[in-house]
């Protein structure tokens, strides 16, 4: 771990390592590898600071899976590993390992309304 502490609305990125495979299994080698654009959240600051002096939190936390842009924060490194400082708004989102529940569809249950009269 890191003795990182990033300020503000920064927050601390550990690259996701790049896929090794192509997906008709073809190996890659270190030169034809893009820098992933994927990672997970090390270590948050603690929020943008208002005109007022207050804090806005962020909407990110330690551990979120992220995306963000190819060329996006500043390269560092520490303890041997490439971590990354990025500010909140260079994230693009954030990436949930749940599924997603399903929509209901709203015109089954108008049809069947109508269906009964």
């Amino acid at each position: 771990m890191p003795n990182i502490k990033p300020l503000y609305d920064n927050v601390l990125v550990q690259r996701v390592e790049a896929r090794e495979t192509t997906a008709g299994g073809i190996v890659l080698p270190d030169s034809a590898k893009e820098k992933p654009t994927e990672g997970r959240i090390v270590a948050t600051g603690d929020g943008k600071l208002t005109d007022d002096g207050s804090r806005i939190p962020l909407s990110v936390n330690v551990g979120d899976r992220i995306l963000f842009g190819s060329y996006a924060g500043t390269s560092i490194k520490e303890e041997g590993e490439e971590y990354l400082i990025l500010g909140e708004g260079e994230i693009l989102a954030i990436v949930d390992d749940k599924p997603f529940p399903k929509a209901k569809s709203a015109g089954k249950s108008k049809s069947k309304a109508k269906a009964k009269k």
